[in-house]
């Protein structure tokens, strides 16, 4: 039977979601831990493909498992994970359901400090120049209405379209922390960081509106702005139409 997997990650000693050759993955961590309490080889597939030392507060995968689930499950399979990953719970789902091409859409977070704070210093981007929060946001509302975000992709990435659907994107100030929350049907890769790295210059007056409209326009990649760090990226959200979990 097909479960969904709902998990969370501290990400900072990770090579990424994705089982690697080399360096510790959150998917190998799972599928290691979950071919130890079933003594068979499973394998997951997750809804998106988190880089290297990104966090998530919710993620999703899908496995192929017994029908009847031990009721310990998931204080077991907690014990053999590291402490930076925690199963939050399984979902029953149709069998043809997959966590990542199902989703609906996902939500990333994106923590700027603009005071340094040595509780922060893995999760948190800190920079202490002055951005005009209202450039940043006005910026912000034309991802909106564009489509094409060839300008923000990975370069060298095998991607059939360069099309996504953005729903939501703002900036709000909380004490000393600048957050910015972002909403689509999809993402690219690494077009999170790259969308903040270009709003950064957008706040420092070094891009202007005009300037960012361009940007969007020139679907070059070299005319955005630069990739903000890892550590500072969440994704919080995946979200899949409510038929799938109907079992």
């Amino acid at each position: 039977m097909r479960y969904f997997i709902e998990l969370s990650y501290e990400g900072t000693s990770f090579v990424g979601w994705q089982r690697q050759p080399k360096g510790e993955s959150v998917q190998a961590c799972l599928e290691d831990a979950l071919c130890i309490l079933f003594r068979e080889s499973i394998a997951v597939v997750g809804a998106g493909r988190t880089d290297a030392g990104v966090h998530a507060r919710q993620l999703f995968a899908h496995v192929d498992l017994p029908v009847k689930l031990p009721e310990d499950l998931i204080f077991r399979l907690n014990k053999l994970l590291p402490k930076s990953i925690a199963v939050l719970a399984f979902f029953p789902v149709l069998q043809e359901s997959h966590a990542r091409f199902d989703a609906i859409s996902r939500s990333y977070t994106y923590i700027i400090t603009t005071k340094k704070n040595p509780f922060l210093e893995k999760r948190a981007y800190q920079f202490t120049k002055n951005l005009n929060i209202d450039l940043m946001n006005e910026a912000a509302a034309i991802l909106l209405t564009h489509k094409d975000f060839k300008c923000f992709s990975k370069s060298k990435t095998d991607v059939k379209t360069y099309i996504c659907d953005v729903l939501k994107a703002n900036w709000e100030r909380k004490e000393h922390n600048l957050i910015f929350s972002i909403q689509a049907n999809r993402f690219l890769r690494n077009m999170v960081r790259a969308v903040v790295g270009t709003l950064i210059e957008v706040g420092l007056e070094k891009v202007s509106i005009d300037d960012f409209k361009n940007i969007l326009a020139s679907r070059d990649r070299s005319q955005a702005g630069y990739s903000v760090p890892a550590h500072g990226l969440y994704l919080i959200n995946v979200s899949y139409p409510k038929h799938i979990f109907a079992v």
